[in-house]
């Protein structure tokens, strides 16, 4: 890794550590009784206000049944494609296999619930900064948000607002599999309509230059 790779993974350090938290519907505090660290210091950490040190990744890296190098988001040897891990969530049975591996932005996963599994936990719905979109490939999810809830079946979307109390559960006899993508609070997805009829000159091969 050269020094300008070093630099960017540091940088994107804080906002991996609070999107893996809020992934698996922590609270600083969650995480603080897993490790040993304070609240304060895991919020300066999320935040890139404290320096990252062995004796804090150690634990952290613990806490999340990652390696500390994907903890840290350091760049594998050759085609990432390759590299992508998938995590089960612990108290969920949930298997989550990262589609991005930058965590900056929106973000995106696939998930695999087995039958009877759901994202609560034992403090009920989870809240948290930002927006989330869900798209069911394979069986039947249901979705809380709130008072209300929604039943998907495969080829249904759904979005909603991830600072109102919400969990996603299996509600078929089978596993269900479905994608994720969440971005940040405010954030919306951009359909673009604005078509055009393509020319000669938009197709490859048409013998002139660029």
């Amino acid at each position: 890794m050269n020094h300008g790779e070093l630099e960017e993974v540091l940088r994107s350090v804080g906002g991996r550590l609070r999107t893996l938290r809020q992934q698996r519907g922590a609270t600083l505090d969650d995480i603080s009784e897993r490790t040993g660290i304070s609240a304060s210091t895991l919020s300066r950490l999320e935040s890139g206000q404290r320096k990252y040190t062995l004796d804090l990744l150690l634990p952290l890296s613990d806490a999340y049944g990652l390696p500390l190098d994907e903890l840290v988001g350091a760049p594998p040897k050759g085609d990432p494609r390759i590299h992508l891990r998938p995590v089960v969530v612990s108290g969920q049975d949930q298997t989550v296999l990262p589609l991005t591996r930058h965590y900056g932005g929106s973000h995106a996963h696939k998930h695999v619930l087995p039958t009877g599994a759901t994202t609560a936990s034992g403090h009920g719905l989870h809240t948290h900064q930002g927006h989330s979109w869900i798209y069911v490939l394979h069986g039947r999810l249901r979705v809380t948000v709130g008072t209300r809830q929604v039943v998907l079946v495969a080829g249904d979307a759904t979005e909603f607002d991830t600072r109102l109390p919400h969990a996603l559960a299996n509600a078929g006899e089978q596993p269900v599999e479905f994608l994720s993508l969440f971005g940040a609070q405010g954030e919306r997805m951009r359909v673009v309509t604005s078509w055009r009829e393509t020319t000669a000159d938009d197709h490859p091969g048409n013998g002139k230059d660029g």
